[in-house]
């Protein structure tokens, strides 16, 4: 059963679920180069067609991730006339509208043009809706690997009209026991805090997460209590009427605005951002556990998985952790909008499928590769000269032992928001300023914003408290003692880190460049960001890998078996104390 995952929206995305198996998925944006591209993910689809071997006529269903309809699939799929075509009411209410927004002035064709790219619909092939919500719920469990019960929790800002959501998941299926309107959007508050703070709603949430730190929510404590749903014993006890929530389009992707955000911003000139950030961050945690907590309870189970936009954000999921209420904790590691496509995808074969189990994802690695072949010949067209070396993994654990920065492009581009050894960037984190420069020379970020470790999943207890696999970087855990000084570029200012333990069967070349670094500082752990500069996705094509080695200050950059540097890069060369250790 091959099953075509489609999300028109905020992070346009395509997956392709074969024979129950997420063999591909990616998002709009890679390619586009338009972070959390809205428009319609023809590229997308095209990359997962590509990595399943397949065409259109291959494929049994095409799943959407919506219960409503979506005019544009019309056009996409070649759906006018067909049996499948979605309502003229609402293919007319959304050209009205857009008709408005453009001030009358333009009137968008009644289909794509002859050029543009199209997917026709089959007569065997079946199109299926399926609520947001509900495909949040199908990425989370489906991809859990747990057999028995299993509470299941999805949050985010709103989708199909509702903020959130409470299953049970067991043997195969997922059953709804609650859900929350718009009036109970924790995503929704969070955002506008973030907008409040001079930040884009929709994009940013996860810079507020990292000023929280700096910040004393006893400072501003009870500031936003106005602001903010209330939940008690896993129901909505105190819904909050949020103001209009307007739509920002910009350069092909949308963000939000909420007049909210206008107040907010005055409680944070008077209070200050980071005690403002750090209450929205206690808030959050806080609700979140009165949702989760006594679900659990009720349930009477100590497994967990989570999806929604919510659940990015890391220190709400090490809360949970640390809770000691769960054994079994997993957050779907592409949980935002992005993940919609699959989760989609899943919900439908398990549907058809209801003895299929739920089976473990392993890795992300789920988008488009490029051959050292393709490789070399965009150097050479490009008239770049660089070395091919069969000895990448030693050679870039000496560089970052020198202090370089390294751009480190290899295999499958990862999916979801998170750099995972496939498109990242390295640095050694055993130097406590290499955080600055990064964020100064690489990432043009602000300067308290933290990085992330790649642990060698055997050496993981070495490291952080209550340790256990976290492939995907979604939870944040205390470092031990003795450990913050020795991993200084990646430890946040509240002594935790949002590690990835990499596993040597997963990535063979990531793990063993970890484990030559640790041969020859001792640390076994590397500094991952994702490659990239603020303000636009992760690197999908070796072209885009390029620019961004020369438009940045990138010391290296290792693509396939093809290392390039610069010229000065050995001036920087810093052979850190512990070198040779």
């Amino acid at each position: 059963m091959n099953v075509l995952g489609v999300h028109v929206g905020h992070d346009s995305s395509a997956a392709m679920v074969v024979d129950g198996r997420l063999v591909a998925d990616a998002a709009e944006e890679r390619f586009s180069r338009v972070k959390h591209d809205a428009g319609l993910p023809v590229r997308a689809i095209e990359s997962c067609l590509e990595i399943a071997r397949l065409d259109m006529p291959d494929i049994d269903v095409v799943a959407v991730p919506t219960e409503g309809d979506l005019w544009p699939l019309n056009d996409l799929l070649d759906l006018f006339g067909g049996p499948h075509e979605q309502s003229p009411e609402m293919a007319r209410a959304a050209r009205a509208a857009e008709r408005l927004a453009g001030g009358g002035l333009v009137h968008p064709p009644p289909r794509r043009p002859v050029w543009a790219r199209r997917y026709p619909l089959t007569p065997g092939t079946e199109l299926v809706k399926v609520g947001h919500h509900l495909a949040h719920a199908a990425a989370a469990h489906y991809t859990s690997g747990h057999r028995g019960r299993q509470l299941i929790v999805t949050l985010d800002g709103i989708g199909d009209g509702l903020s959130g959501a409470v299953w049970r998941g067991e043997g195969g299926r997922i059953e709804p026991l609650e859900q929350f309107d718009g009036t109970g959007s924790l995503g929704w508050f969070y955002g506008n805090v973030t907008e409040a703070l001079g930040w884009r709603h929709g994009d940013e949430e996860g810079t507020t997460m990292g000023l929280a730190a700096y910040g004393d929510p006893g400072r501003a404590r009870g500031a936003l209590d106005g602001f903010h749903p209330r939940y008690e014993g896993g129901a909505l006890v105190g819904p909050h009427e949020f103001s209009a929530i307007h739509t920002w389009r910009e350069h092909g992707a949308y963000q939000w605005h909420s007049p909210e955000a206008v107040a907010i911003a005055g409680l944070a000139t008077r209070l200050g951002p980071e005690n403002v950030a750090a209450e929205a961050q206690r808030v959050l945690e806080e609700q979140v556990a009165q949702v989760v907590n006594p679900w659990l309870e009720r349930e009477g189970t100590r497994a967990l998985a989570c999806a929604g936009g919510v659940f990015l954000n890391v220190k709400v999921n090490q809360r949970i952790w640390e809770s000691g209420r769960v054994d079994r904790q997993h957050v779907y590691p592409n949980p935002g909008d992005g993940g919609l496509a699959a989760g989609a995808a899943l919900h439908t074969y398990h549907a058809a499928n209801p003895t299929a189990e739920p089976t473990q994802i392993d890795h992300t690695y789920l988008g488009p590769a490029y051959s050292s072949d393709e490789i070399g010949d965009l150097l050479r067209a490009r008239n770049l000269e660089s070395e091919q070396r069969d000895d990448l993994p030693e050679l870039v654990a000496r560089m970052l032992a020198e202090n370089q920065v390294v751009a480190w492009f290899q295999g499958r581009m990862e999916s979801g928001p998170r750099a995972l050894g496939a498109r990242s960037i390295l640095m050694s984190p055993t130097e406590a300023e290499n955080k600055d420069i990064l964020n100064e020379r690489v990432k043009y970020r602000e300067a308290f914003r933290p990085f992330c470790p790649s642990i060698a999943a055997e050496c993981a207890g070495d490291y952080i408290e209550r340790a256990r696999p976290e492939r995907f970087m979604t939870t944040a855990f205390d470092v031990k003692d003795g450990k913050r000084e020795d991993i200084p570029a990646v430890v946040h200012v509240d002594g935790t880190v949002r590690p990835q333990t990499v596993e040597r069967e997963a990535n063979p070349g990531y793990w063993e460049m970890i484990d030559a670094f640790g041969a020859l500082t001792g640390e076994y752990a590397v500094l991952n960001s994702s490659f990239n500069v603020r303000g636009e996705p992760i690197i999908c094509h070796p072209r885009d890998a390029i620019r961004a080695f020369y438009d940045t200050g990138l010391d290296c950059l290792v693509m396939g078996d093809n290392v390039l540097t610069k010229p000065r890069s050995a001036a920087r060369r810093r052979a850190p104390a512990r070198l040779g250790s």
